[in-house]
């Protein structure tokens, strides 16, 4: 009887650690981004540019996330001057050309070259040949899944023709 006593005892104070594990969810794109603590540049811009819901939507996505320092690496007083609400269908423009409807994970697309489509509405060039070029970036973290897509980190901003 003593043994069933510890085993009980045993599965009671574990219960609660399992059950924490098994309802553990990813967070969305934008929880994922502000947690990674890279992307403040990145986020500041969503909230501007008004597509945080979109992004913690449904989706899925694939989001080609530029970190802070491609960020700061555009000429001097870009990001400011998108920040401005005067230009948020610009800002919105560039974002939105950092996404694409779907979840593609890095091994879809391994040893190839493509166009795909953003959801701005231009053709992002990639070549997964040896490594992996969006554009002129390229994607240093790959397959950052969270719960409504994947993130990919970049080093630079691409803009949409």
């Amino acid at each position: 009887m003593n043994i069933i006593k510890r085993n009980l005892l045993a599965f009671i104070t574990l219960l609660p650690l399992t059950l924490a594990s098994v309802n553990a969810k990813a967070d969305d794109i934008v929880d994922t981004a502000i947690a990674a603590g890279q992307f403040s540049t990145l986020v500041a811009a969503v909230q501007a540019a008004g597509l945080v819901d979109t992004l913690k939507s449904e989706g899925p996505f694939t989001v080609f996330a530029p970190t802070d320092a491609a960020f700061a690496a555009l000429p001097e007083g870009t990001v400011e001057n998108l920040l401005k609400p005067e230009n948020k269908d610009q800002l919105v423009a560039v974002l939105t050309y950092h996404v694409v409807a779907g979840k593609v994970m890095s091994g879809d697309i391994a040893g190839k070259t493509m166009e795909v489509d953003s959801v701005q509405g231009s053709a992002i060039s990639v070549n997964a040949m040896n490594g992996v070029m969006v554009d002129n970036a390229h994607v240093v973290t790959a397959d950052i899944e969270t719960s409504n897509g994947v993130i990919h980190v970049i080093d630079a901003v691409i803009l949409p023709n």
